[in-house]
Formats: structure tokens, C-alpha cells, sequence
């Protein structure tokens, strides 16, 4: 049962981890990892200020501390002067106590100081390393983005693409139906013609009667040919009738002229 349930986790996650290869776009992981050091260098600043401002808030309180150590000494030297040892001492005694604090805030500022400093070019290099990573990252993204055109330019091309993919199919699709239609249109002339359909319009004829038209079609014409001819052959006969009759009647009244007559005694 165990070994079961190892295979089922294990076919699992690796069916979650192709999901997400899938799914990744590693431009957008550059940027989101850009992004994150650009928070972390965000941070880092913020911590820089911050110690700055507190090693500025201990320079002030040195400051502060050390004018008042100035003021118990001129006060204990002016009761000193007066003959007033007592507040001379007491003075002098809160000078002291003071110049404790100072030491105090002096070690406090030369650490503060040193972090700062740590910080800093902590900072400095962070912001070269994102600077250099963002160059990579853009150099990464322009890489991968040619190799992303290049590879759709090969799959329309090769007509492998989703998209090519769907054209080819549209157009083996009107082929089809255009060879269909050829097809349909040819059967239905051939119906037509034996008379196996029939034309409502009755423009449409079969072979055998567009024969007989022709047949009597023809027989008009030779027809009329042959009348036409007989025609033209009867007015030839009575034109040579009558151009015979004309020179007959010539000749007639030339031949007195011509033969000799003679004539009975």
C-alpha cells in the first residue's frame, strides 16, 4: 500500500512540476527576482539611514554632555576662586560623572559609526550586484524573446503552430468542400441530360432531343436552301429564255439582210 501511495505522490509531482514548466515565463521570474534585490537594496538603505540617524542623535547628546561638563568646571573653578571648595568639589564630581556618559556614548558612537560604514558599502555593493543583475536580466530577456520569435516563425512556417495548424485544416476543409460541390454540380448535369431529372424551366435538354432540333433545325435550312436554289435556277432559265427570244428576233430580221433571197418568177 505504501508503495502505491509513493508512486501516486511521485506521478503527481511530476505532472505539478511539468504544469509549472509550462507555465513559467522565465522573463517574468527575472523580473520578480529583480524586483526582490531592488526590495532588499530598498532595505538596506533604510537601515543605513537609520544608523546614521542615530550615531547623528548621540553626536547630539555628546554635544549636550560635554558642554555641561565645560559649565561644572567653570563653576567649580569660579567656587574654588570664591573659597567655596565644597561646591568646587560637587562640581567637579558631576563633571566626572558626566565625562562617564560621554565615554559611554563615544564607544556607542564608534560602533555606530562602523555600521554605518559596514552598511554602506554593503549597500554600494548590493547596488552593483543589482545593477549587474538587471543587465543580465535584460540581456537574458532579449535572448529569450529572439529565440521565442525565431522558434513561431518556424512552427507557421513548418505549419506545426497552433494557429498555422487551424488555417491548414480551414483550407483542407474548403478544398473538400469545393471538390464535393464540383462533384454534386457534374452528377446533376449528367441527370439532367439523360433525363433521369427533370428541368422545371425546361431551358434544359437531353441529348436526344437537342439531336432531333438539330435534325429539324437542318432540314429547314437545306430546305430553304434547295427552294432558294430552284429559284435562282428557274430565273436563270427564263433569262436565257428571254435573252434568246431577243437575239432570235434579231437574227430574224438580220437574216434578209444576210442570205440571198430569191424570189419566184
Amino acid at each position: 500500500m505504501s508503495g502505491v501511495m509513493k508512486r501516486m505522490g511521485l506521478i503527481f509531482r511530476a505532472k505539478a512540476n511539468k504544469a509549472l514548466d509550462r507555465a513559467e515565463d522565465p522573463r517574468e521570474t527575472l523580473d520578480y527576482s529583480y524586483q526582490k534585490q531592488l526590495e532588499l537594496l530598498q532595505k538596506v538603505r533604510r537601515g543605513v539611514a537609520d544608523v546614521a540617524t542615530s550615531r547623528k542623535r548621540l553626536e547630539l547628546q555628546l554635544s549636550e554632555l560635554q558642554k555641561k561638563s565645560s559649565t561644572y568646571e567653570d563653576q567649580g573653578r569660579k567656587a574654588l576662586a570664591l573659597g567655596r571648595e565644597d561646591l568646587a568639589r560637587e562640581a567637579l564630581s558631576r563633571r566626572a560623572a558626566l565625562q562617564q556618559q560621554v565615554a559611554d556614548l563615544e564607544t556607542q558612537h564608534t560602533q555606530l559609526q562602523g555600521e554605518e560604514e559596514k552598511l554602506t558599502l554593503a549597500s554600494q555593493r548590493l547596488q552593483a550586484k543589482v545593477d549587474a543583475f538587471r543587465t543580465k536580466k535584460e540581456t537574458i530577456k532579449a535572448t529569450y524573446t529572439a529565440a521565442q520569435a525565431q522558434t513561431q516563425i518556424g512552427e507557421a512556417f513548418s505549419g506545426i503552430s497552433e494557429e498555422m495548424g487551424d488555417v491548414g485544416m480551414a483550407i483542407q476543409r474548403a478544398e473538400d468542400k469545393t471538390e464535393q460541390l464540383r462533384a454534386r454540380a457534374g452528377a446533376l448535369d449528367e441527370l439532367l441530360a439523360s433525363g433521369a431529372l427533370d428541368d422545371p424551366s425546361g431551358l434544359a435538354k437531353d441529348d436526344i432531343q437537342a439531336e432531333l432540333d438539330r435534325l429539324s433545325g437542318g432540314s429547314d435550312v437545306e430546305l430553304e436552301l434547295q427552294r432558294m436554289k430552284a429559284e435562282l435556277a428557274g430565273g436563270g432559265t427564263q433569262q436565257a429564255i428571254e435573252s434568246g427570244q431577243g437575239q432570235g428576233g434579231q437574227s430574224a430580221q438580220a437574216q434578209p439582210q444576210d442570205t440571198p433571197r430569191f424570189d419566184k418568177q
